[in-house]
């Protein structure tokens, strides 16, 4: 028998609950328990409330999911923008 395929959808996440777990808020209304996936932890990617989340889900529990993917935000600086420290390393000097 063939496995069955994950549904991917995108939501908001309304809570941390604790143990890498979330409340997500889909973009069909529904709010679903989720938790952090392995490879979210590895890399130590924090979620906090209000980020655009990607979570995948199987058909036979559609109240609990796992997140796979945080958005980036809108409001973050792109990358390579300096800040108030200049963001460049002096010159090392080679003896």
């Amino acid at each position: 028998m063939a496995k069955e395929e994950m549904l991917e959808f995108e939501g908001v996440v309304a809570e941390v609950l604790p143990d890498a777990r979330c409340k997500v808020a889909l973009d069909n209304g529904h709010e679903v328990i989720a938790y952090t996936s392995g490879r979210m932890k590895k890399n130590r990617i924090r979620i906090l409330a209000g980020d655009r989340v990607t979570i995948e889900m199987t058909p036979y529990d559609l109240t609990k999911g796992r997140i796979n993917f945080r958005h980036k935000d809108a409001r973050a600086a792109p990358p390579g923008a300096t800040g108030p420290g200049g963001g460049q390393r002096p010159p090392s000097r080679k003896r």
